[in-house]
């Protein structure tokens, strides 16, 4: 099973009974016992409807969750409580879960009108801008796959609604060198969030409060949250190891 992943991995298309039995070796009865079990499990799918096998995003989901749950590296957490301490504002750590990005780490606010976050909660991907931070550094394949199963609903008055309107918030949040939300999921919630690439796991890190306290701060906050990432990831971190972010960041909203 493993050799047949990395089999469609190397070829990056669909293939038929006959050309992975012939490719590996195998004999037709295992190769299409293996197909079958596969299929029957969800794990394989005929997108062309003509005896052509090739992985479904399951795969890809039930990787995602598992890398969700290892333990969020140190200077990960130092991170969330330094920007926490420096914005006053909530800090939340997300990873990819399936479709959703999960919090696995949330500094409250001491403020006491605040964004209450709660670890293990779920928002959509495609919406946020913690979702966005994320999917700007997947290859164009993973991030088309994704979206091209997003149902899209209106949660507030700054959620894109298309494929095109999602891919535009992430070039302008990668061009801007900061991504942000403005009641994208949460009535009246803003945030401004960063990806962070670490063991080749991506997570974002995201300050968000209520809208009318933090939109005008936006700029602010990146510049403090670029200023904490080179001090506990160093200088070069974000042009380095980031794809494509502008660093430093610029004010523009």
């Amino acid at each position: 099973m493993l050799d047949l992943l990395e089999f469609f991995a190397a070829h990056g298309k669909p293939a038929s009974l006959a050309e992975v039995s012939q490719h590996f070796g195998w004999p037709r009865s295992s190769t299409f016992n293996l197909l079958s079990t596969l299929g029957a499990r969800g794990y394989l799918f005929e997108p062309e409807g003509r005896g052509r096998f090739y992985p479904t995003p399951r795969w890809l989901a039930i990787a995602q969750t598992i890398s969700a749950a290892e333990p969020i590296p140190d200077t990960l957490v130092r991170l969330a409580g330094d920007l926490n301490d420096r914005t006053g504002e909530t800090v939340c750590i997300g990873a990819a879960s399936g479709g959703s990005l999960m919090f696995l780490e949330v500094v409250q606010s001491k403020a006491r009108v605040r964004y209450a976050a709660e670890v293990g909660q779920r928002i959509p991907l495609h919406a946020t801008a913690s979702g966005q931070a994320i999917i700007s550094q997947w290859p164009s394949r993973q991030r088309s796959a994704l979206l091209r199963k997003v149902v899209f609903e209106r949660y507030g008055s700054g959620t894109p609604m298309s494929v095109e309107t999602v891919e535009d918030q992430i070039r302008a949040g990668l061009f801007r060198g900061w991504f942000r939300s403005a009641s994208n999921y949460s009535v009246d919630l803003g945030g401004v969030s960063l990806p962070i690439n670490i063991s080749e796991r991506i997570f974002s890190v995201t300050v968000a409060g209520p809208l009318n306290r933090v939109e005008v701060r936006m700029p602010e906050i990146a510049r403090i949250m670029h200023a904490a990432v080179a001090q506990h990831f160093g200088p070069r971190y974000l042009s380095e190891e980031i794809k494509g972010l502008t660093t430093p960041p610029l004010d523009s909203v």
